[in-house]
């Protein structure tokens, strides 16, 4: 299953025969296993192991596995945390999944289904994994999505743990920051690791077009709509149906821009400069702005 580099694993248990247990059939699977027999012992390890995924019991003395997931969560929200219980019932389930458990186990369970769980659990957190992985119809191998991001910054691993979380939704996404920190690069690796890795990626920088060409360039025209029109443009929107579209400094977009915007992300549809038509389109959008957006809003 795994090579040299294996998914670091935290198991979380007091019942110190069943911690022997699962570290052993985990080991066994391939994984780096880190052992803690109780949640405060677990939240000891987190900064040394900074493990991939957890794996913890949820009744225990002292801290129990929801106390140690909230707290987990407080600093690490896209560290996948899996519950096992024997004491499991289904408004637990429901309520442990509502507060953002990634899975939920109950004693005595199935080997197989932990393993699959842990499994999904690592690549979701972005370990890389030597095992070919299809994302979108594509062999991507391991850490490929990332691979034009190279660091050894705690901070930005975590930051692309999320990253790879959040490329399994559809989710539209809002990357800040200064200029030339690679906002473009995150939102490439975004599209990599997401179901829509085989269709386009476009990327415009919303602060280098005047507004008319802008409008555009996003939402397409019909041919003779303005001065030089002379055929019909499909627009950005429609190229990366499918794909994603990158709107950079989308903090520099003209407001009468971002009401259109706003339509395309409620709705699914543009409207072509000079058009009475609305077209159906299916694009991720990913925004980029080096600007304090809530202080914008506020002013």
């Amino acid at each position: 299953m795994m090579n040299a580099v294996r998914p670091r694993v935290l198991v979380v248990d007091d019942d110190p025969d069943l911690l022997k247990l699962l570290s052993i059939r985990l080991k066994a699977a391939g994984y780096d296993v880190k052992a803690a027999e109780s949640g405060e012992a677990a939240l000891a390890q987190l900064s040394l192991s900074r493990p991939q995924a957890v794996v913890t019991d949820l009744r225990m003395g002292g801290m129990d596995g929801m106390s140690l997931f909230e707290a987990i969560h407080r600093d690490n929200p896209a560290l996948p945390v899996l519950m096992l219980t024997a004491h499991g019932t289904i408004p637990d389930a429901v309520t442990a999944t509502r507060r953002g458990i990634f899975g939920y186990l109950t004693k005595p369970f199935d080997p197989k289904a932990l393993l699959d769980e842990l499994e999904r659990a690592v690549t979701v957190s972005g370990v890389a994994d030597p095992t070919a992985k299809e994302i979108g119809g594509e062999s991507v191998r391991g850490d490929a999505w990332r691979a034009d991001i190279i660091t050894r910054s705690p901070q930005l691993e975590d930051l692309l743990a999320k990253a790879r979380l959040v490329a399994e939704s559809d989710a539209s996404v809002l990357i800040t920051g200064e200029s030339g920190t690679g906002k473009e690069l995150l939102a490439q690796a975004i599209h990599r690791a997401s179901a829509r890795s085989r269709r386009q990626f476009h990327a415009v920088n919303c602060g280098a077009i005047p507004e008319p060409l802008l409008e555009s360039e996003l939402f397409g025209h019909t041919k003779g709509s303005f001065t030089g029109a002379i055929r019909d443009y499909r627009g950005l929107f429609q190229a990366a149906d499918g794909g994603t579209l990158m709107l950079d400094e989308v903090g520099d977009m003209p407001l009468s821009l971002q009401v259109k915007l706003l339509r395309v992300l409620q709705e699914g549809q543009v409207r072509p400069v000079g058009s009475t038509a609305t077209l159906d389109i299916d694009v991720r959008i990913i925004s980029a702005t080096h600007r304090n957006l809530d202080e914008e809003i506020v002013a």
